[in-house]
């Protein structure tokens, strides 16, 4: 079941690659799932979650909206898809989220900056070449941001990828073919354990997202691991209550089989200093 994450970068001819790709190998592509789905987690408009992404949301709507529900809902969503296979998956992170997983090809698709604003300049039918430059620049600093804000990474950074193409040089379907072959090598054949580590991913994944969903622990800040079904907290919260919130939302996540929990109580003497912003 291959799964092949991508970047975005506009104006790279990433979708052409990713959309072809998906053709040829009968594979589903992500669309508008995860903006749909962290839309509706946060309870705000889709139109805003693209601004924030893009960089073009005003300093009000940065402000207010929780830049780390954003990370989390999209990484669950992200990991979520990945779990299914089949598909190749664009932008949100994924080539990061995913790239511990051994049979994840993680593909950067690439062009001179020159070449990407003719290309944004012929889709907006216009002539002012300046504008054209000012949206890529503001395009890549937003993703540069994010993906050093979520991951420490620069954008961008080689190493980060299985695959670097660049499409001054080949073209849609070459980069297709480049990718279709890499995921026939071992190296990137899916196996047990790459399976269970994605499968736990998954499932942490699907806890950190819960309890940032529900008001009493959205502030918590633990560590979770899971382990084929169960799931294991440490760290250390507020109090009793929250420590029994904490736990029993674990245990109500699907394909939670049972919760091990080596949460702390903070120290009486320094919970006055602790507060929920």
């Amino acid at each position: 079941m291959p799964v092949i994450a991508m970047t975005q970068e506009m104006g790279s001819l990433s979708k052409d690659v990713a959309m072809e790709l998906a053709a040829s190998m009968n594979l589903a592509v992500m669309r508008h799932e995860v903006v749909d789905h962290v839309a509706g987690k946060m309870h705000v408009s889709t139109s805003l979650i693209n601004r924030l992404r893009e960089g073009k949301a005003g300093i009000i709507e940065r402000v207010t909206t929780d830049a780390e529900r954003v990370a989390l809902y999209s990484a669950e969503e992200m990991f979520e898809l990945a779990n299914k296979g089949n598909v190749v998956l664009r932008g949100w992170g994924a080539t990061c989220l995913l790239r511990p997983v051994q049979h994840v090809v993680c593909v950067r698709i690439t062009r001179s900056f020159g070449k990407r604003v003719e290309w944004l300049m012929n889709n907006l039918e216009t002539d002012d070449r300046e504008f054209a430059e000012n949206e890529i620049r503001r395009s890549d600093h937003a993703h540069a941001s994010r993906m050093h804000q979520q991951f420490g990474v620069t954008w961008g950074d080689p190493v980060l990828y299985d695959l670097v193409l660049n499409t001054d040089r080949l073209s849609v379907h070459s980069c297709v073919e480049q990718i279709r072959q890499l995921t026939t090598r071992p190296e990137f054949q899916e196996s047990e354990e790459s399976r269970k580590l994605l499968g736990n991913m998954t499932l942490a994944a699907r806890v950190r997202a819960a309890l940032k969903t529900h008001e009493p622990t959205q502030e918590v800040n633990i560590t979770i691991e899971a382990r084929n079904g169960r799931i294991l907290l440490s760290g250390i919260v507020l109090n009793p209550a929250e420590k029994n919130e904490v736990e029993q939302i674990a245990t109500q996540v699907a394909g939670v089989s049972g919760v091990d929990s080596k949460l702390r109580l903070m120290s009486p003497s320094r919970s006055f200093t602790y507060s929920k912003t």
